[in-house]
């Protein structure tokens, strides 16, 4: 049975710098969580007892993409630490997904080794997102990601930030579904993007019933602070896929209408944002293309660097 234990972070208190309308709050929380969390070694383990290696965290690795593009060549600073890092969930696939059935893109592959839609836009989104952290803000971000399988132990506690695509080919088990709540319960945060129309939104909800029966998915108000915490940004609009813009259009199904929407905690704090027909994982990985507009990519890391410096302080 899991236990409520407050969340480990494994980075110690950040600063940032410029910003300084959050500069004393995220020095105060980040030194908070860093303080209240356990030694490794009082993490009970499945069977009761104590388990340190079980909940270390992971070394870095490299996973297979599921879009041969984005197979990169790792940085030469990969191996520095930091306090943040860019985590990504790893999920089984749906059945009925768009990547996911056997005669299509990424079929008969093992999701725990990569090429399934977990690794959609992965890794180059999300080194293109790190810079940018870094270039935008004094976070101090790790050049490469880190893939987070939630059946390893208690690694998913590692990492308080967490992001994931493709929603609509994901199909959570049981007890990932606990553990991902528990995650989130316990103050980590999980960005959610790239999902369109009904039947995807259908197919999300298999997991997210799962995840949280008992809470409500809400539209996040524009007045809402992780909109204005470091941009404002009340001018939203959809931002397309690479894949649709080749095809003329900006969305597919019946995703014609973007949504911000989220998920709260009983204090008030945001725990999930999704990102609902739109797909901000193509704005950064297409950020260095002068094929893909930048109005797009300007906005995407936008929302995510408000989404970072909100899961950091909240």
């Amino acid at each position: 049975m899991l236990t409520r234990t407050p969340m480990r972070t494994g980075r110690g208190p950040g600063h940032f710098g410029k910003f300084w309308r959050v500069l004393p709050l995220g020095a105060f929380a980040l030194l908070m969580v860093y303080a209240a969390s356990p030694d490794r070694s009082s993490a009970p383990s499945a069977d009761g007892g104590h388990d340190r290696i079980n909940d270390a965290p992971r070394a870095f690795r490299v996973y297979r993409s599921l879009e041969a593009y984005d197979d990169v060549d790792v940085p030469t600073d990969y191996e520095k630490s930091a306090e943040w890092v860019q985590a990504r969930l790893m999920y089984p696939p749906h059945p009925g997904g768009r990547f996911s059935k056997p005669i299509g893109f990424g079929g008969y592959r093992d999701w725990r080794e990569g090429g399934t839609s977990w690794s959609q836009d992965y890794p180059r989104a999300d080194r293109h997102f790190a810079a940018a952290l870094r270039r935008l803000t004094r976070i101090d971000a790790r050049s490469v990601e880190q893939p987070v399988n939630p059946d390893d132990g208690g690694d998913i506690y590692n990492w308080p930030w967490l992001v994931v695509g493709e929603m609509g080919d994901m199909l959570l088990t049981k007890p990932q579904a606990l553990k991902v709540r528990e995650y989130l319960l316990r103050g980590g945060f999980l960005m959610m993007d790239d999902f369109w129309g009904t039947r995807e939104w259908n197919r999300f909800m298999d997991s997210m019933k799962l995840i949280f029966p008992d809470r409500q998915i809400v539209e996040i108000e524009d007045s809402d602070q992780i909109f204005h915490i470091l941009y404002d940004l009340d001018n939203r609009y959809q931002i397309p896929g690479q894949w649709a813009l080749r095809q003329g259009t900006t969305f597919r199904d019946d995703g014609a209408t973007p949504h911000w929407r989220g998920i709260f905690d009983d204090k008030g704090r945001l725990m999930v944002a999704m990102s609902f027909n739109s797909d901000i994982g193509d704005a950064w990985e297409w950020a260095d293309d002068p094929r893909y507009p930048e109005k797009y990519s300007a906005l995407g890391i936008r929302i995510g660097v408000n989404d970072v410096v909100y899961a950091m302080t909240h």
